[in-house]
C-alpha cells in the first residue's frame, strides 16, 4: 500500500464551489482506476470546523505502484496541473490498514507527526500501526491507515468517519466523494 496527497490552499475569499462542482462532475472518473484502493476527495473550508484555510487536499490509498504511476504520468494528474498548477504530492510507504464498521464516509482526518529521532524505529511503527487499529475500531469509523516517509521521516495517520466529531486527532476534512475501486483488495493489518 502507498499513500499520496497533494494540497492545493486556495485564496481565503475562494468561492468551495468551484471544488463542489469539480468534484460532482470528475469524481467519478477513479470510480474504476486499476491499482487504486481508494481517493477520498477532501476539503477544508476557512472557519468552519477549525480551518484556517480553503483548501483541496485529495488523499489516496494505491494498491499498486502501477496504478498509481499511471495516474501521475497516465493523465488522470495532468486536470489538476491544469486547472490550479502543479502541486506537490506526497507519498508514504504504508504501515498499516484496518476497516471499520462505518459505511458513510462524511469526514476525514489526517494526521502527520515525525517520528521521533529517539525512538527505535520498530516502536515507532508498532505505535502507528497500533493506532490505525485503534482508530478503525472506534464509532462511526470506516476505516484507518498508517504509513510513513523514510525522507522526511513523518509519519501519516489518515481515517474516514462518518460523523464530524471522530475520536481521531488531526486536521478535519470533509469528505465530498470516495472512489474506492480497490478498498477491498487493501491488505489489512501490518504491511510487512
Amino acid at each position: 500500500m502507498h499513500a499520496m496527497q497533494y494540497e492545493l490552499t486556495l485564496p481565503a475569499d475562494y468561492d468551495m464551489d468551484i471544488i463542489r462542482d469539480r468534484v460532482a462532475g470528475r469524481g467519478h472518473l477513479l470510480d474504476d482506476w486499476e491499482g487504486l484502493g481508494l481517493k477520498a476527495y477532501l476539503i477544508r473550508e476557512r472557519g468552519l470546523r477549525g480551518s484556517p484555510v480553503n483548501q483541496y487536499a485529495p488523499f489516496y490509498l494505491w494498491n499498486t505502484v502501477h496504478g498509481m504511476n499511471a495516474f501521475l504520468w497516465g493523465g488522470g494528474f495532468q486536470g489538476v496541473g491544469d486547472d490550479f498548477g502543479r502541486p506537490s504530492v506526497r507519498q508514504w510507504t504504508g504501515l498499516a490498514y484496518e476497516e471499520g464498521s462505518g459505511s458513510r464516509p462524511r469526514f476525514a482526518v489526517r494526521r502527520r507527526q515525525p517520528v521521533p529521532e529517539d525512538r527505535m524505529l520498530a516502536d515507532a511503527v508498532a505505535d502507528a500501526v497500533g493506532e490505525a487499529g485503534r482508530l478503525a475500531a472506534a464509532d462511526g469509523a470506516l476505516f484507518a491507515a498508517a504509513a510513513v516517509d523514510t525522507s522526511r521521516w513523518e509519519s501519516v495517520h489518515f481515517s474516514l468517519w462518518e460523523h464530524d466529531t471522530p475520536k481521531a486527532d488531526g486536521d478535519l476534512f470533509q469528505v465530498l466523494h470516495l472512489s474506492a475501486p480497490g478498498r477491498h483488495r487493501l491488505l489489512r493489518g501490518r504491511q510487512w
